[in-house]
């Protein structure tokens, strides 16, 4: 079972084998989602990897002869919750899962514990109860507590150090009830993987990155923070407790930016000690002849939905949210069609793979969608195929983008998956999702918000050109193997946030005026200047793609999962022991 990025994030860290060699014993822990009945599904599915050990539930009381099982009854009855307990693999490695059930709960505990919060953090919890995923991590709160306290008491080692660690704004509610508890037994970290205020600010306004961080920079030299450039956010239920991260033992941020932008959000972190532990990206020997294969299957796609067989083959896989900044990949097309129509004539397809759908389209609409009209060169709102933010992404870019380029073309597959079943009959039937990532030429990620951006680098190891904005937080894990030695040419960066200095006065109150108009002739020049680095970069023959795949391997090994938690993540929870010690 693996949910969105830090899904991905877990997959990654928890298979290392430094991991494992440091950390006794791992316990996922997070709500028990009985109103989902999609993740409820894949949890209780036969093909989970998960091997249930509690659940009374759905009656499985393989401990409740024990004493931890008395236990776990005890306190689901006490407080009127629902737990299930498994264990699963990660690789080689087996781990614990704790999921818990709060939306029962007994409510004289909760208004304990909201009491505590405003005593003691000055967090008004009420405020904000309309919402309901706020209300789900403050009910979650105590009795996640609970349990992981039953759980980490029934173990025959010697006691050790427990470490829990807050993922982003969702586990400081039980991070603070760790710390209300007393006497206090666990060192809490909060590992920030964004930060929430700015990713709206980014986002809501239209200058977007390039307005948000020429405002942040000035304003972290002119020792301002975020509330007095852009007033009090605290109307954003995330926010109060962002503030009270501070309170923990220990921050993790996630990148580089992350650390400005927490310096950035408030005094208590400007004089903190802030620990980089970026993420890793995968690694995979990937031979020529595997990359040739995949490449053939991607044009052959082309070619059965355009009727040529492209040059070049590009790629961005992502989700469908404003963030991803998806526009921008038009602007660089724009400029890339006609350096290859230069070229004698040169061909190029984007593939696209996105949806704003909250499940996959069923096999049976695929195939009636192609055989009516065309899907996915051609798409509709009249049946309800676009959705969302799909509709303005096709028709604003996609649509106008095609009618202008006859040399390179964008294909939108607003699917979930990447074969024939899902993907219609045009698809080549021995393709799978590896082919997209085997065979890309490049791949695109030029985010306006991104704290790290792993599938911005998924590529790399297969010997793929990467293209992200300056404003993804992995370009600073690339900056740090850069550093050690190792190069890499695969990289190329979209500065969309620089500014020349005759375009407005450096200081953060000029930076707030900065709109649509500015950021969009900002985007213009620099998409060209990145479309000329990518046309002097693709490869034009397989010697060079197979030097390519030399130099993104050695790259994405220096910035692998097992790198992570060799020299940043273990690091980290080392120094926290020695001051807690």
């Amino acid at each position: 079972m693996k949910i969105g990025g830090i899904g991905a994030v877990l997959e990654g860290l928890l298979c290392t084998d430094t991991y494992n060699r440091h950390v006794s014993r791992t316990i996922l822990a997070g709500p028990f989602p009985v109103w989902d009945e999609g993740q409820m599904a894949r949890i209780l599915s036969p093909h989970s990897r998960l091997q249930v050990r509690y659940a009374s539930r759905y009656n499985i009381f393989g401990l409740v002869e024990t004493a931890l099982g008395r236990r776990l009854l005890q306190a689901e009855q006490e407080l009127n919750i629902g737990i299930f307990y498994a264990e699963t693999s990660f690789g080689p490695y087996r781990h614990e899962i704790l999921l818990v059930d709060p939306t029962q709960m007994d409510p004289v505990a909760r208004d304990a514990y909201t009491a505590g919060l405003q005593a003691e953090f000055s967090i008004e919890a009420g405020r904000y109860s309309y919402d309901l995923e706020w209300q789900l991590f403050i009910d979650l709160a105590v009795p996640l507590m609970r349990v992981l306290d039953i759980l980490a008491a029934d173990t025959a080692a010697r006691p050790a150090q427990r470490f829990l660690i807050a993922h982003d704004w969702m586990g400081l509610p039980t991070a603070l009830a760790a710390r209300l508890g007393q006497p206090v037994t666990w060192s809490t970290l909060f590992y920030a993987h964004e930060v929430a205020p700015v990713r709206r600010l980014v986002e809501e306004h239209a200058g977007h990155d390039t307005r948000f961080y020429n405002v942040m920079r000035q304003g972290l030299d002119w020792n301002l923070y975020l509330d007095n450039l852009f007033g009090d956010q605290h109307d954003l239920y995330k926010v109060p407790l962002l503030h009270q991260a501070a309170q923990c033992d220990a921050i993790l941020a996630v990148s580089d930016l992350v650390v400005d932008e927490l310096r950035f959000l408030g005094a208590a972190f400007q004089h903190r000690s802030l620990d980089l532990v970026y993420n890793g990206i995968p690694t995979q020997a990937t031979t020529l002849a595997e990359k040739r294969e995949s490449r053939s299957r991607l044009q052959a796609y082309c070619a059965n939905l355009l009727g040529f067989t492209p040059d070049y083959v590009m790629s961005h896989v992502t989700r469908m949210v404003l963030s991803k900044g998806l526009w921008r990949d038009g602007r660089v097309l724009s400029h890339l069609a006609r350096l290859l129509a230069q070229d004698h004539q040169q061909s190029a397809v984007l593939f696209v793979l996105s949806t704003a759908a909250v499940t996959g389209r069923h096999p049976h609409q695929i195939r009636e969608w192609e055989q009516t009209y065309g899907w996915p060169v051609q798409h509709r709102t009249d049946n309800g195929e676009l959705t969302g933010a799909e509709i303005p992404f096709f028709y604003d870019v996609v649509e106008p983008f095609n009618r202008h380029h006859p040399n390179v073309k964008i294909v939108f597959v607003n699917q979930f998956g990447w074969d024939r079943n899902r993907c219609g009959e045009r698809m080549p039937a021995d393709m799978a999702f590896a082919d997209l990532r085997i065979g890309t030429d490049l791949e695109f990620g030029q985010s306006i918000y991104e704290p790290f951006g792993i599938a911005q680098l998924e590529p790399l190891t297969q010997g793929a050109l990467c293209c992200t904005s300056s404003v993804c937080g992995c370009r600073g894990f690339v900056q740090q193997i850069k550093a050690r030695g190792i190069e890499v040419p695969l990289y190329i960066e979209a500065d969309y946030v620089a500014l020349s200095p005759s375009w407005w006065n450096a200081s953060p109150f000029n930076a707030l005026d900065i709109g649509h108009a500015l950021r969009n002739q900002v985007e213009d020049a620099n998409s060209l200047r990145v479309a000329q680095q990518i046309h002097a970069l693709l490869p034009r023959t397989d010697r060079t793609r197979a030097h390519y795949l030399e130099l993104g391997q050695e790259a994405s090994q220096a910035m692998s999962w097992e790198v992570v938690a060799q020299d940043y993540f273990i690091p980290a929870l080392t120094r926290l022991q020695a001051r807690m010690t």
